[in-house]
């Protein structure tokens, strides 16, 4: 690269406000000196570049650092990274003791499970001597996976969206006039959200009008059937369902993990980003609902029997994972992976509660460990991407709602019934994937 093209490449990335790194300026011109025996400020580079791609596509510190760690002994140095949700600081250092450190940010965080296990990949790639090509030909190869492009347009992201949301109000208890209002409402909600990420608005605008546009289009389709077919009003409970789709599921999961691995910087910086969501979610819900006169109400009983409810609930907690997992970019194989997981323990979850006298959250503990115990025995896929995607659907968000509804009507007791209830099945979630990790992942079992 001539001394002009690095300017002019510098002058184009310097236009944003979290600016972006120019990797290929810290490698020399036409330099094919394998990246083992380059500088310490070039290998310090890889390793960087590979913590920071990593943690923009929604893994956890630990998974962020062990890829840090084999890029770097790989190259023959050691590293030591301090890693949060949006950002890393690392320094390496190398045989002679020379050190190198940086800090690198992002503008936003989101989950890619296609991009993350193409990363994982690279890292296992690299130690198979990786280190013997120039450090300008591994940027490039981590160019190609910057560039993909995510697999689904808006139109599916919506309707993955719509679908996922629509099972997910069956599995609360809805019928099918909640399923239908949630399909519509969810899939307009998630495709406006997806053109806003297109167009780079900021996060919280972006759930705030995802949301007031999933409860509105609900209420359109909703009141669109009252008059048609005359259904009945206290169908209207299911609007609740319609803006599921923003739960952050995979930073509350991955909060949880990071914080039992002693990763507290990062664990409580993405427990705090899925709170700030969820409450503003609730909050823009809440207003809608109370200037469209919505009320959270208790879904009509479907009356099914205990058999034709366990095997509607298979194929539907199927749909709902399978959509979520669509959403977050997997590729059919990885997302019917986890929607096979994700119709095991998520049923057994339901049935579990139904069933038995056992606690909400103790069934959520149970079912995530399943879904732990499922994950480890499929190859060939970051383990995050199945597990994760398969409890999001257990994340109380009906609960966390009806928490804020009542609170804001200041019924304050029902409220905090609701918060505690949805607070004890978030912790169990992460705990029930902590404790089959703890059984089935040697790496991960211990401190160090």
């Amino acid at each position: 690269m001539s001394g002009e093209e690095a300017n002019s490449m510098l002058q184009s990335v310097m236009k944003h406000h979290h600016m972006q790194m120019p990797w290929h300026n810290f490698t020399p011109d036409n330099s094919n000196t394998p990246a083992k025996r380059a500088t310490l400020k070039e290998k310090a580079t890889l390793v960087g570049r590979v913590g920071i791609m990593l943690l923009s596509y929604g893994t956890g510190a630990w998974r962020v650092r062990d890829s840090m760690n084999a890029i770097a002994r790989e190259l023959n140095i050691s590293c030591s990274a301090d890693v949060g949700l949006v950002s890393i600081e690392y320094t390496c250092v190398d045989e002679e003791g020379h050190g190198y450190t940086q800090a690198l940010s992002l503008a936003s965080t989101g989950v890619n499970t296609d991009k993350l296990s193409e990363m994982e990949q690279f890292v296992m790639d690299f130690n198979k001597g990786g280190s013997d090509l120039s450090s300008e030909q591994i940027h490039e190869i981590l160019d190609e996976i910057e560039r993909k492009p995510g697999h689904y347009t808006a139109i599916i992201a919506g309707l993955a969206a719509a679908s996922a949301c629509c099972a997910f109000v069956f599995l609360l208890g809805g019928g099918l006039v909640e399923m239908l209002c949630s399909f519509v409402g969810a899939g307009f909600g998630n495709y406006i959200r997806r053109k806003m990420i297109e167009r780079r608005i900021t996060l919280l605008a972006c759930v705030s009008v995802s949301v007031a546009v999933a409860c509105i289009f609900y209420l359109i389709a909703f009141k669109s059937l009252v008059a048609i077919m005359h259904v009945s009003l206290q169908h209207e409970a299911g609007y609740i369902g319609a803006m599921l789709f923003v739960i952050p599921g995979f930073p509350f999961i991955t909060s949880g993990l990071d914080i039992a691995k002693l990763d507290m910087r990062s664990g409580l910086e993405r427990m705090m980003y899925a709170i700030m969501i969820i409450t503003v979610a609730t909050l823009v819900g809440w207003v809608v609902a109370m200037a469209v006169h919505l009320k959270p109400v208790n879904f009509i009983p479907l009356d099914l029997g205990v058999i034709p409810m366990m095997l509607l609930r298979i194929p539907a907690s199927f749909v709902g994972v399978f959509g979520f997992s669509i959403m977050f970019n997997s590729t059919i194989e990885m997302a019917t992976w986890a929607g096979i997981i994700g119709a095991i323990a998520n049923t057994l979850r339901l049935e579990l509660v139904d069933l038995t006298n056992i606690p909400a959250g103790a069934a959520a503990f149970t079912a995530a460990l399943v879904a732990g115990l499922l994950a480890s025995l499929i190859k060939g896929y970051p383990r995050i991407s199945l597990t994760v995607p398969s409890i999001v659907i257990m994340v109380p968000g009906l609960y966390m709602y009806r928490a804020v509804y009542n609170i804001g009507v200041a019924s304050i007791n029902v409220g905090a019934t609701w918060l505690t209830e949805a607070a004890l099945i978030v912790m169990f979630l992460p705990l029930g994937l902590i404790t089959a990790r703890i059984l089935t992942d040697k790496k991960w079992r211990y401190k160090d």
